[in-house]
């Protein structure tokens, strides 16, 4: 390592740890959570240590301790993000929902990086961390373009996250490999790349560098129904407001929105939900671009009386738009439904031919396979299934399939065949140098890109 001796450079912290405060449980007497994020930190700074001349006193790190509160908190981030050398960010699907996480990882990428030798290939100074396994949650776009390998930090740390390793005494000696790779690494990229000191910015003003939160986790609720001010002649106005999102349907046992109320029903699923008028979005989603999260159509079959809205309904079933269910309440108790459930059950079925007939058994009544949701009852039970069938087929549409297959494992007969290896005539070459990016671990797993 280089001593660098009093100057600036060696004053600088080589990172800056950054993680989603989590909340204390409920329990009474429940222990502080982020104890371990400040065990993590202090074996950090230990090991980056042993590995550098960072002289007495100069702070190796920093982690916010704060709980993003107080008056100087924001200015002290500023600064601490325009000058450290590295950022490590504790992956977890915790840290992709926050946006002072999110607005930390923006701040730090506002400087520019360049490679310190003509020969390096560095060009990010992030090195980040599995606190958590990530494998069932997609990645932000910033986060999914970083390259960067895992697999040196050993298979239990690549499996198991940062946090289970910690927390477990029989993941203590992966623990400790995890640590010191960890550590290098850091010492390694802060040599390996020049990060000039940046302006302090305001943080508080600064926007999160990834949304907030996860696409699966999204739902749009769209609706297509008449407003007051379009209902056919002969339907009951009382059912409808100023926009088409004022549909209540099951008035007055649900006086309010049908859509307000299945706002609240997605989110006990855990959802984040958006409201939407569906003639506003239905163009987009028939051209059948990507599509951005899950979504509900709540159908007010009234409209399907009318030739314009039954041909937009046809076209968005012959699009086989599958990330988005259909519900269709209609009211047994509202006279007029009573009196025109044939009729209308026809209309639906042709202009939802193709709805109904891919309706699988186990979804039957959540999008459209049975006359109507009849009862406020009836939607309640239906809407978490068919909010659940839009999540299953947009993640089946979205998942990110690897380019190429990964190559076979090695061989130990092949090598001691064929021989050769630094390591002597008839063995296997040994590397215990950490790879760089876009390599692949010994299990053909690729570390880099989408996914972790």
């Amino acid at each position: 390592m280089n001593d660098h001796g009093g100057d600036e450079e060696s004053s600088r912290p080589y990172f800056f740890l950054s993680y989603a405060h989590t909340p204390r449980a409920g329990a009474r007497g429940a222990g502080d959570p982020n104890h371990w994020v400040r065990q993590l930190y202090r074996d950090l700074c230990e090991a980056v240590l042993q590995l550098t001349t960072v002289p007495a006193g100069v702070p190796v790190g920093f982690m916010d301790e704060s709980m993003h509160q107080g008056e100087l908190w924001a200015e002290r981030l500023s600064e601490e993000l325009a000058t450290c050398r590295v950022f490590v960010p504790l992956y977890s699907p915790r840290y992709f929902n926050s946006v002072p996480c999110g607005q930390e990882w923006y701040s730090f990428t506002r400087r520019p990086v360049y490679p310190a030798n003509f020969d390096s290939e560095r060009t990010s100074g992030i090195v980040p961390v599995l606190w958590a396994p990530m494998s069932r949650y997609r990645l932000p776009e910033v986060a999914g373009e970083l390259q960067f390998n895992h697999a040196s930090f050993g298979p239990d740390y690549a499996t198991e996250g940062l946090y289970a390793l910690m927390k477990l005494s029989y993941f203590r000696g992966a623990y400790e490999l995890a640590v010191h790779r960890l550590a290098r690494r850091i010492v390694e990229v802060a040599e390996e790349t020049v990060i000039p000191v940046g302006r302090r910015l305001d943080f508080n003003s600064q926007p999160s560098a990834f949304n907030v939160t996860a696409p699966t986790k999204r739902l749009r609720i769209s609706v297509l129904a008449h407003h007051r001010g379009d209902v056919p002649p002969g339907r009951n106005p009382d059912y409808y407001g100023e926009r088409r999102t004022d549909w209540h349907p099951f008035r007055p046992a649900a006086p309010r929105p049908l859509a307000e109320h299945a706002v609240r029903l997605a989110r006990q699923l855990g959802f984040q939900v958006t409201v939407h008028e569906f003639d506003g979005e239905a163009e987009e989603i028939i051209a059948g671009g990507e599509p951005t999260a899950p979504g509900l159509l709540l159908l007010d079959r009234w409209v399907l009386k009318d030739e314009r809205w039954r041909e937009l309904v046809r076209r968005f079933d012959r699009a086989d738009c599958g990330w988005v269910s259909v519900l269709e309440p209609w009211n047994m108790d509202d006279p007029d439904c009573a009196e025109q459930h044939r009729e209308m059950s026809e209309l639906s079925d042709q202009a939802l031919r193709f709805t109904h007939r891919a309706t699988r058994p186990s979804f039957l009544g959540a999008t459209g396979g049975q006359p109507g949701l009849g009862s406020l009852e009836e939607f309640d039970d239906a809407l978490p299934r068919a909010a659940m069938k839009a999540k299953y087929a947009f993640e089946s549409r979205t998942r990110t399939e690897p380019e190429e297959p990964p190559p076979p494992r090695p061989s130990l007969r092949d090598a001691f065949r064929h021989g050769g290896g630094r390591d002597g005539p008839g063995l296997p070459a040994h590397d215990d140098h950490p790879r760089e990016a876009g390599d692949r671990p010994d299990d053909g797993t690729p570390f880099g890109g989408g996914t972790i």
